[in-house]
């Protein structure tokens, strides 16, 4: 080989490049799947625009679908599966609780938020009961990650909820009556019982709620969630 040869040969040695240095570009769709994948649920759209707002903005979150009702946000669900839902308890077509337990009759491992304005320890417990792991967006990042996550005073009216009596389904049938403002003779005759049953099981209510009137039986009843006017 002539030196011209050899030299020529040399400079595209240096030219190249050590493999050794060179950096791999990162793969597309990297970061957005080390991301928590998010699906809002929720009849009010204010309520869903602004929660897409606030986590659209976090690094490492990213919605994946909006839902309007029960049942779209199981379709979603279904569509998306995503790591973390948040999900309103009262909703049309299907009610948070109804939605809850269908996605984690698919996946009982379905990590869901509860979403919601009312805090009344029924609606809570129920939701619990049904395998909700948290109930404020703050949870995401703690459900996410495997842990259940419930503000102290809920935690407080949950344990007071468990621990007292609690009221049979017919006794909860009556209250609904009791609410619509019928008689005893009329709640029997819609339920198909006696009067005096009724009255036992009015008895049995005001106990088991330490209250003295319809009245306050009623208005106890719907802040507890027990029922909805």
């Amino acid at each position: 080989m002539t030196s011209k040869k050899k030299t020529a040969a040399k400079s595209k040695k240096s030219a190249r490049k050590p493999t050794s240095t060179a950096k791999k570009a990162p793969k597309i769709g990297d970061t957005k799947k080390s991301r928590i994948t998010v699906l809002i649920a929720d009849d009010h759209s204010v309520v869903r625009e602004g929660l897409v707002s606030l986590i659209t903005r976090k690094t490492d979150m990213t919605v994946v679908g909006e839902a309007g009702n029960g049942r779209e946000a199981v379709d979603l669900w279904k569509k998306h599966h995503p790591h973390v839902t948040l999900l309103d308890l009262r909703m049309p077509e299907l009610d948070g609780v109804g939605a809850l337990k269908e996605i984690r009759s698919n996946d009982e491992k379905a990590r869901i938020i509860v979403l919601t304005t009312f805090d009344g320890d029924e609606d809570i417990y129920r939701a619990i009961q049904a395998g909700a792991k948290g109930y404020l967006l703050d949870c995401i990042r703690r459900v996410h990650a495997g842990e259940t996550c419930v503000p102290v005073h809920l935690a407080a009216k949950l344990a007071q909820r468990v621990s007292g009596e609690t009221l049979s389904e017919r006794e909860i049938d009556v209250l609904k009556l009791m609410a619509q403002g019928k008689s005893n003779k009329e709640i029997g005759s819609a339920l198909f019982i006696s009067e005096g049953t009724v009255k036992s099981h009015v008895k049995a209510i005001f106990a088991k709620m330490n209250v003295i009137s319809r009245t306050e039986a009623v208005a106890n009843a719907t802040r507890r969630g027990l029922i909805q006017l």
